[in-house]
């Protein structure tokens, strides 16, 4: 009998676009001969399936069901697609874990660290993972400009603390710029990390649990066409996307061992994507992404693709993975 597959996808976020692009992607690429696929997509007015002919069934959140012509449909597994809240930082996930439906994501307390970049550096920091020098605001605090200077120097990077796809972010080059870049910041989040500017080569690290083993994906390197890797250069072809990057053989075990030694000291089982930028000749961590774009332009499946996975081998290992962590009750 085929499994009932709940592609999750939208959210609440500035990335809910993105997310829905995910989403279909995954939808066009699980094994129809194995699942049978249902879009669900999360929104902030409503919870819906979408038929092929554009009928929307509502969500029961009392259990995650819906019903079709008085047939309730439970599903066997979730697909989380969502980029941002609720999907990425651990909520939704903890009502699938309540509900006991397997999902494809890591525990939602894993979700939350590595959602939370402050949160998650000062884990790794016990770990002697290198970072960037970051600086630490709350919204409503006092800013000092001089102290963040001094502290992460110029330019440095200004970031909403839980948002991805490059959203609440800027590169500032002048200290008197910093008050408006907060501001930005504080649109998406009310938690700031500021950064210091790393100027050496920046990759991105894919990791999956791919039939039962942790697997390090070819490395990308990143190139921006413009001022750092915003959201154009993710998204609208800004930027030069390497597969495999151009490091020394050096530079690749360094960065490999790092990026799995932060996938296992995190406990992820999941799928993840992290950016590292080198630093004196050292990979810095800069952030993990535990629900990575999978659209045409994102950089995992282009990872995917050159060790030789397929975007339906990679889905439909995410599905099995998902059954084997509820089955051994790792998530």
């Amino acid at each position: 009998m085929k499994k009932k597959v709940a592609v999750v996808m939208g959210g609440y976020s500035s990335e809910y676009r993105i997310s829905i692009k995910s989403g279909k992607i995954v939808c066009d690429h699980l094994n129809k001969d194995l699942y049978n696929v249902y879009p669900i997509y999360i929104l902030n007015d409503k919870w819906v399936y979408v038929a092929a002919n554009a009928t929307e069934y509502v969500i029961d959140k009392s259990d995650f069901s819906i019903d079709i012509n008085n047939q309730k449909i439970v599903f066997d597994v979730v697909f989380n697609a969502i980029h941002g809240h609720p999907g990425e930082d651990g909520v939704l996930i903890a009502y699938f874990e309540l509900l006991g439906i397997p999902h494809t994501s890591d525990a939602s307390y894993k979700m939350g660290l590595t959602f939370n970049k402050r949160d998650c550096l000062s884990v790794l920091d016990a770990y002697g993972i290198a970072h960037a020098k970051s600086y630490y605001l709350n919204k409503g605090a006092i800013v000092n400009t001089r102290e963040i200077v001094a502290k992460v120097g110029l330019p440095c990077f200004v970031k909403a603390n839980r948002a991805g796809s490059s959203y609440g972010i800027s590169k500032v080059y002048k200290e008197k710029d910093l008050l408006s870049a907060i501001e930005h910041s504080y649109k998406e989040d009310d938690e700031i990390i500021i950064e210091e500017y790393l100027d050496e080569v920046e990759v991105s690290v894919g990791i999956i649990t791919h039939n039962g083993k942790v697997k390090v994906l070819p490395i990308t390197e990143i190139v921006s066409e413009n001022d750092y890797f915003d959201f154009e250069a993710k998204y609208l072809g800004k930027s030069q996307e390497i597969t495999p990057a151009r490091l020394t053989k050096q530079q690749e075990k360094q960065v490999r061992e790092i990026a799995e030694k932060v996938y296992r000291t995190l406990g992820l089982k999941g799928i993840s994507r992290a950016e590292y930028i080198f630093k004196n000749g050292i990979p810095h961590f800069i952030e993990i992404n535990t629900v990575p774009g999978l659209t045409a332009e994102s950089i995992l499946p282009q990872q995917a693709k050159k060790a030789g996975i397929s975007l339906e081998n990679l889905f439909g290992s995410m599905v099995e993975n998902a059954f084997l962590k509820f089955k051994n009750k790792t998530v």
